[in-house]
């Protein structure tokens, strides 16, 4: 992790910024900056940064202070964005870290599938950074701003009926059944998904939901080099949101390891399920190219979920998911 204090100062600089633009976008900087510094490129962050920065808006006004005794009437509403930030900004500032992640997972995890799942993964990301180096003030407040825009999102997802699955999560994906009426936005596709495979139902040790979390962040990243052209942005995150849930494991107690396999599951599935390709593509080998060589692409390239992906891709680490990058890299549009 980076240890030149850019982070913190490219961090510092977002947090001027809201968690969404234009109304329903979110704001992917904080999240893409934390995944160069995570790979060596602290360097590039504030070049990248000014790229981004015409995409920035400024920082909601509050409506109202979240408090102990009303938090549940303010779940969901995504006009409170900057009442949750400042809650958990407070809760930040009187309680360790982790306990405040501990009490606040189990009361969100519900909820994961609000914002196209971006508020899990800007906590993910919060929470690597603080996993790996200082408890600094902007690291601090950047897990406050990812928790806050993960409340202010909260949409659980109700009702599926189950459909037969399988013992690998592979397989599992290749179960899941396409929706009817693939036009839309996120939002309306996912009030669509009625039914998943069942997959790991009956998984009770925490040790295990935790390396069937790990095969299906490898599942989904593997799928992306021969899927991802069904929608090459959004099929990203059937990928990078079950990685951030592994990457919040070793902050969370053991016990919550289990429901949160159970909801990276829904996740992945319902993505695979909203934007799933009529047909895949064959696997084209990534060649000889190295992992370093991949995640120097996806910065030239500068799209932010290109950088996401091939983060996540970094962490499965093996061939199939560096052409899973370099897929990416291919279909979506660079960053401008």
């Amino acid at each position: 992790m980076d240890t030149t204090g850019t982070l913190d100062e490219a961090l510092q600089r977002l947090h001027s910024s809201g968690p969404e633009r234009l109304g329903r976008l979110t704001n992917h900087a904080p999240m893409a900056v934390e995944a160069l510094a995570a790979h060596g490129r602290a360097g590039s962050v504030h070049r990248w940064l000014d790229r981004y920065a015409p995409r920035l808006e400024e920082f909601p006004a509050g409506v109202e202070p979240v408090t102990a005794a009303d938090w549940r009437r303010a779940l969901g509403d995504p006009r409170r964005a900057a009442d949750w930030i400042g809650h958990f900004g407070r809760e930040l500032a009187e309680r360790p870290w982790r306990e405040v992640l501990a009490v606040w997972w189990p009361r969100l995890l519900p909820g994961l599938y609000g914002g196209s799942t971006h508020p899990v993964i800007r906590v993910g990301h919060g929470v690597r950074t603080l996993l790996a180096g200082e408890e600094t003030a902007p690291r601090l407040t950047e897990l406050a701003h990812g928790l806050g825009y993960w409340a202010a999102r909260h949409r659980p997802v109700e009702g599926l009926a189950p459909l037969p699955g399988a013992a690998r999560a592979a397989d599992a994906l290749d179960a899941v059944r396409p929706i009817g009426e693939r036009d839309g936005g996120f939002p309306d596709r996912l009030a669509r998904v009625d039914a998943l495979p069942v997959w790991a139902d009956g998984v009770t040790d925490p040790e295990e939901a935790r390396r069937l979390l790990a095969e299906l962040v490898r599942a989904a990243t593997h799928r992306y080099a021969t899927h991802g052209h069904g929608e090459e942005t959004m099929l990203v995150h059937a990928a990078t949101a079950p990685n951030a849930v592994l990457r919040a494991l070793p902050a969370l107690p053991r016990e919550l390891w289990v429901p949160s396999l159970r909801a990276a599951w829904t996740a992945s599935a319902a993505v695979t399920s909203m934007y799933a390709p009529d047909a895949p593509v064959a696997y084209v080998p990534p060649g000889s190219v190295t992992a370093e060589e991949v995640f120097e692409r996806a910065l030239a390239h500068g799209d932010e979920h290109v950088v996401k992906l091939t983060d996540t891709a970094l962490d499965v680490g093996d061939e199939p998911a560096l052409a899973a990058a370099l897929r990416a890299i291919e279909l979506s549009e660079p960053l401008r």
